[in-house]
């Protein structure tokens, strides 16, 4: 695990633990070692906040590129940080610019690191499961890793959408994380068909986790 992402641990991560006291279900669902990508629900900027506090191992968690290119002492600052989270860089753009990040992503899976990916594509607008793009599978079936399902509540109390950072105090105690078993993708067929399938099957085991509503379209997206 890189130091600065076990400082973060101890600092931001014992905050988290000590400031909202999360209910942890399925943690024995996480393998010991090896890669995993975990997909979950988003209700909030803090699912990754939860997340890592509560898994014991280190995640990659995705950053956008211009954190990786800013100058000054301010962008060198910001690049050490990015890099000692061992994060990985996202491009903005879409088509081959914005595959980069999964590029990224595949030796980080190999070499038996994690990644967390939140297959709705964007916070949920209305507390609701929305379709799942396909990303998800694409990655796992790409690096041969399994995909452990996440189910947050109640962090869209913590943090709503517009809310900066966390609000002290709000939410304590209704925050839970639940893991589920490992969905294995070892000898799963790549094309367009197999791969909705298996999105298809994530996307109801994180259901089964919330218990929220599910909508069969994709999320709308938020406005700027």
């Amino acid at each position: 695990m890189p130091l600065l992402y076990s400082i973060g641990k101890v600092t931001v991560g014992n905050a988290m633990m000590l400031g909202w006291r999360p209910r942890v279900e399925g943690l024995e669902n996480i393998p010991a070692t090896g890669g995993a990508i975990f997909a979950g629900n988003h209700l909030s900027v803090a699912d990754e906040l939860f997340l890592g506090a509560v898994v014991p191992r280190h995640i990659a968690f995705w950053a956008k590129s211009e954190y990786f290119q800013g100058g000054g002492v301010g962008g060198t600052i910001t690049k050490f940080i990015m890099h000692g989270l061992g994060a990985i860089r996202v491009e903005r753009g879409g088509g081959r610019a914005a595959l980069t990040a999964f590029d990224g992503a595949i030796p980080v899976l190999k070499a038996g690191d994690m990644v967390a990916v939140y297959p709705e594509g964007t916070r949920s607008p209305d507390g609701r499961l929305y379709r799942g793009r396909t990303g998800v599978a694409r990655l796992a079936v790409a690096a041969g890793v399994p995909i452990i399902p996440v189910g947050m509540q109640g962090t869209d109390e913590v943090q709503p959408i517009g809310q900066p950072y966390p609000k002290p105090g709000k939410g304590r105690g209704k925050v839970t994380v639940k893991f589920g078993k490992p969905i294995e993708t070892t000898g799963r067929a790549d094309d367009r068909t197999a791969l909705r399938a298996l999105t298809d099957e994530v996307m109801a085991e994180i259901q089964k986790l919330t218990g929220q509503e599910y909508v069969p379209r994709y999320a709308p997206p938020r406005a700027t």
